[in-house]
């Protein structure tokens, strides 16, 4: 008997049929779905200093259960001194169980842990059924150790959908339990 996620089962007991329901879908292959998360975390004091990237790595990898991805700048930017291949971030893209994982400690954990939590806003959709949400700290994790940290830094998660339209993908992530705001 293997392991399989709790919102795994949830998405295909509850949501996809709920989903079909509520939009008149004709086949259950047309019902929207998560494909993957990506967590991406900006550095911008990496250029004097190596090792916060280095910690940013070791930080993404521990909260996401997979081993994160140095990113690099793609420009020079004299302003900024930045030169073309200098380590700026980290980034991580989970898919299938552990993207399951990663969305119920997200919304069972981490977002009620956020300082004067009162749900998360609705103006992170693109157009076409993907969602996007800033993340100030990254100590809302409870794998983090406050203790441990260089840095208290924010990070950008990214949930990419199948839905077509920002109406699906909402009705999607809200029914996975996604505290958005009520208007």
């Amino acid at each position: 008997m293997s392991y399989i996620p709790r919102l795994k089962t949830q998405y295909q007991d509850e949501i996809a049929p709920a989903l079909k329901e509520k939009f008149g879908y004709t086949s259950t292959m047309e019902v929207p779905k998560l494909t993957k998360i990506c967590l991406n975390q900006g550095v911008g004091e990496a250029v004097s200093d190596k090792r916060l990237v280095e910690s940013a790595v070791e930080e993404m990898t521990t909260i996401s259960g997979q081993k994160a991805n140095i990113t690099y700048s793609k420009k020079d930017i004299s302003n900024f001194k930045l030169r073309k291949g200098m380590p700026i971030g980290s980034r991580v893209t989970l898919r299938g169980e552990k993207m399951y994982d990663f969305l119920d400690r997200l919304v069972a954990v981490a977002l009620p842990r956020t300082r004067d939590f009162k749900g998360i806003e609705t103006k992170g959709f693109d157009g076409s059924g993907n969602y996007t949400l800033g993340i100030k700290e990254q100590i809302i994790f409870p794998e983090i150790d406050i203790d441990k940290i260089k840095k208290i830094s924010g990070m950008d998660i990214t949930i990419v959908t199948t839905a077509n339209t920002n109406e699906e993908a909402m009705a999607l992530l809200t029914e996975f339990g996604l505290p958005f705001k009520k208007k």
